[in-house]
């Protein structure tokens, strides 16, 4: 039996998460509609890449062409919950108006910025506040790095304004398009698929190996040359001018000794698995100095679900715990966003037998990093989405509370 707090909960955060989804939805709409746009463009006009007002007059007009009436659209909206909880006569159906009084403040906040109340943009227009960034785009809750992305790196995406549910669901809470993207490993072959899957969403792709050979894509039944850059692992250091004009960096590159466990393969394997690919993103971290370096640079690294299951190959398993491991301590004050891709077995070179397709495979992580999750498992092991969560919020928790930032 639902008790009655309960009740007024579900009641309270249903009506205000409606309000939000429909201020979304209108800010979604702004950029397609152009009678909407002719509204919102005045938004888009205001702010310089760090985040001052290119005036106050435009400042105040886009508040009045574009936040009140979407306040006044969401107020509109906002009654449907409270109409009906009053004509089903839902118990503490008065509850179900709290979207109304959510979004009052909204459109208040929007009236006082319009009139250039003083100081009450300080208080009610966060996301736009002018500084040096000090967090990370947000993977839930919008914040300022992540609404900067909105105006200054693809307008057509990172459309939520408090929560990040529409972005998600639409794959918009991360841009692609123009990016330049370089991948490790990428002569094998989820490198190669990971290649066309990211040029197919409009990156600029740039193809790391260690092999001495061009990198061609199969595009439209034609094999087209992309720029391929050879490095040797050991010599991470003299990446760093490339590193520099990066804004994704995945590292894909690894080894499987399979059953050997010798001296020479035990040192391969984490030369390669671990201190290799350490290496290059903390090299790859340098180069993140800038607002617009944190937040649209980022490193997306292959770990495997090794890290907590079995991968019927010891060294391989345990080079890339350690290297998991490395990634989860080394995140808690990494300078950009960090995503682990926990892949199940795959079908390549170094695993004959695995189970999935590359493409697949590189299909399913794009889609996840467009809906910003950070930690992308794609398996057919259902143990692995469970224990994997729970390993590394647990060594993450760990690693804060035993450690100390320098």
């Amino acid at each position: 039996m639902i008790n009655n707090l309960t009740i007024v909960i579900i009641l309270l955060l249903s009506s205000i998460l409606w309000v939000e989804i429909v201020r979304d939805c209108y800010h979604v709409l702004s950029h397609y509609w152009q009678p909407l746009y002719r509204l919102h463009g005045w938004h888009h006009k205001v702010f310089r890449p760090d985040l001052t007002p290119v005036s106050e007059e435009i400042y105040r007009k886009a508040h009045w062409y574009n936040d009140v009436p979407e306040a006044l659209v969401m107020l509109a909206l906002s009654l449907i919950p409270g109409v009906i909880g009053y004509y089903y006569n839902v118990p503490y159906g008065w509850f179900a108006w709290s979207g109304s009084i959510y979004t009052l403040t909204f459109l208040g906040g929007a009236i006082a910025r319009g009139f250039g109340v003083p100081y009450v943009d300080e208080l009610t227009d966060i996301t736009h506040r002018p500084g040096n960034f000090t967090t990370l785009p947000n993977p839930w809750f919008v914040n300022r790095p992540y609404h900067w992305r909105h105006h200054f790196d693809n307008q057509k995406a990172y459309y939520c304004g408090t929560l990040m549910l529409v972005d998600k669901i639409m794959g918009t809470a991360l841009s692609l398009k123009g990016k330049t993207v370089a991948v490790t490993g990428a002569s094998g072959t989820l490198g190669l698929a990971l290649l066309k899957e990211l040029q197919s969403n409009g990156a600029k792709v740039v193809a790391f190996t260690s092999q001495n050979k061009q990198i061609n894509l199969e595009t439209n039944q034609e094999n087209l040359p992309i720029k391929t850059l050879t490095w040797i692992v050991g010599k991470e250091s003299e990446l760093i001018n490339e590193l520099e004009k990066i804004d994704i960096l995945i590292i894909n590159h690894g080894i499987n000794v399979h059953d050997r466990r010798d001296e020479a393969a035990i040192l391969k394997s984490y030369e390669v698995n671990t201190f290799s690919s350490w290496r290059l993103m903390e090299n790859f971290f340098k180069t993140v100095k800038t607002n617009k370096d944190k937040v649209c640079k980022e490193v997306w690294i292959n770990t495997s679900e090794a890290e907590v299951n079995p991968a019927i190959s010891p060294l391989y398993e345990l080079s890339k715990r350690t290297w998991g491991d490395l990634i989860t301590l080394r995140r808690l004050d990494a300078p950009c966003v960090v995503r682990k891709l926990i892949l199940g077995p795959f079908k390549s070179n170094l695993n004959p037998i695995g189970v999935m397709s590359a493409d697949w495979v590189a299909k399913q992580i794009i889609k996840g990093a467009k809906s910003d999750i950070r930690n992308i498992i794609v398996t057919i092991n259902p143990i692995t989405f469970i224990a994997f969560p729970i390993k590394e919020f647990c060594q993450s928790l760990y690693f804060k509370l035993f450690t100390k930032s320098s």
